[in-house]
């Protein structure tokens, strides 16, 4: 009689509860059941509805191997869960009991704990789980988070978080130099008391970085060496991307893909289009939403323009868009959340539009699509200087003294970045050693194996 297969290594799986922390750790997830894992995929209960209602509209379905379950996150029903700073503060009294509950019962061996919820360490000792991090920002930023206690020493910012004296930081000749005024743990809030919460949280749980068995990054080696190099354990394994299938790909989304935008890039020219989107936090104001509308269409190219249902502060209304719309068909497309990863290797793809969050940068960089840098808050500044200070894949937009993207400064940047052969070559460069990092035998596949390998360690 021949024996039972050996049951698949059983690990947890918990971002942070925002779009671009969902997303990479669910692209992980996938890579680790291609590689005979099984995954508890733990969002909370409003980002699992949101999940699964996102899942319905394109009847797609989660992959064998991946388990979707959900937690409070302490929020009442109408909690304002874009208030991250209240957000992440009441995760741990939330969560905190029910993982060890949820861990215990499935007999968990491993949790992989998004950098955003490290104070989930606990777990090893209460629950015996072993821990590995997973950063979903770039390893320059997870080294400024570390680096946060000397920031503070040396009277850069003080212990709320207020900037006390203006400095150009740069942490080593390769990393990219940022503005103290653009450290990601200051500009996420207009709100003094929402930043010092940040900052608390910050201070409270990074000494319990260093008991993580390793810390996993969506990077990779030939972009972030020396970043990488003062990481503690760091496992660089990007950049990570969502599988080919689209039923599968859509696993994490919180809104419905709209895949009719593919069948529109097919009928533009190759390098034609400016694809424009803001990821899932961004908001604008009337005035600013109007100047890149009208900046969109004086440049004269086509365009593809991602406008997620809440990126609006509610003055833009549902008329003006459609409005709007109907005015550009022909030109451009305005769609409602776009299948990003697959726009970004279409070769009518021309130039990005971007916030600049990591994962738009790795997707980016991994295309080989030239920038156009708007970033909006937290590490997405730190992110544009390395596109336009390091790497040089991208220029930046530039307000106006109103803090205005006015039209004229996007036109006059979209012709000035697509005319710029210099930018594209170092583009095309970035898109071969990105590949080449997660092909058979990169440095990013090689780590992959030995982080599949240390799960197994059960």
């Amino acid at each position: 009689m021949a024996a039972p297969p050996s049951p698949r290594p059983h690990v947890m799986v918990l971002p942070f509860p925002a779009q671009g922390h969902v997303m990479p750790l669910m692209e992980l997830s996938h890579r680790l059941v291609d590689h005979g894992l099984q995954v508890d995929f733990v969002n909370t209960d409003f980002n699992h509805d949101r999940v699964l209602n996102a899942m319905a509209a394109e009847t797609g379905a989660v992959p064998d191997g991946i388990h979707m379950v959900s937690l409070p996150d302490g929020m009442g029903p109408d909690g304002d869960r874009t208030d991250i700073a209240m957000l992440a503060d009441g995760l741990p009294a939330a969560m905190l009991g029910p993982l060890e509950q949820m861990i215990r019962s499935k007999k968990i061996k491993w949790l992989i704990a998004d950098v955003s919820m490290c104070w989930a360490l606990e777990l090893a000792i209460t629950a015996g789980v072993r821990v590995a991090l997973f950063s979903t920002f770039s390893a320059a930023v997870f080294l400024l988070r570390l680096h946060i206690p000397k920031l503070i020493e040396d009277g850069i910012i003080d212990v709320c978080g207020k900037v006390t004296r203006n400095k150009t930081i740069q942490l080593s000749p390769k990393m990219p130099p940022i503005e103290a005024t653009e450290i990601p743990w200051t500009s996420m809030s207009s709100s003094p008391d929402r930043i010092k919460v940040i900052i608390k949280n910050v201070l409270k749980t990074n000494p319990a970085v260093s008991q993580a068995a390793t810390v996993i990054c969506n990077t990779f080696e030939e972009i972030e060496s020396e970043a990488l190099d003062l990481v503690p354990n760091s496992l660089p394994v990007g950049p990570l991307e969502a599988p080919p299938a689209s039923s599968s790909s859509a696993a994490g989304q919180f809104w419905p893909e709209d895949m009719t935008c593919l069948a529109w890039l097919d009928a533009q020219a190759r390098s034609s289009v400016i694809y424009v989107a803001f990821g899932s936090f961004t908001v604008f104001n009337a005035t600013r939403f109007q100047e890149l509308a009208d900046g969109l269409e004086l440049t004269g190219r086509p365009f593809l323009w991602a406008v997620r249902p809440n990126f609006t502060d509610g003055v833009v209304g549902q008329g003006w868009l459609d409005a709007f719309k109907l005015q550009v068909e022909g030109k451009g497309l305005v769609v409602g959340w776009a299948p990003q990863q697959r726009v970004l290797s279409h070769p009518s793809v021309a130039c990005f539009v971007s916030h600049c969050g990591w994962n738009s940068t790795m997707e980016g960089l991994r295309n080989g699509v030239p920038f156009l840098c708007w970033p909006y808050f937290a590490d997405q500044f730190c992110n544009q200087s390395y596109v336009c200070n390091v790497w040089g894949t991208g220029i930046k937009l530039c307000a106006d003294e109103h803090e205005v993207v006015t039209k004229e400064e996007i036109k006059g940047k979209v012709d000035q970045l697509l005319g710029d052969e210099e930018i594209k070559v170092r583009a095309a460069m970035w898109k071969d050693k990105a590949c080449a990092s997660i092909a058979e035998g990169g440095s990013s596949h090689q780590n992959l194996l030995k982080l599949v390998n240390l799960l197994r360690e059960q």
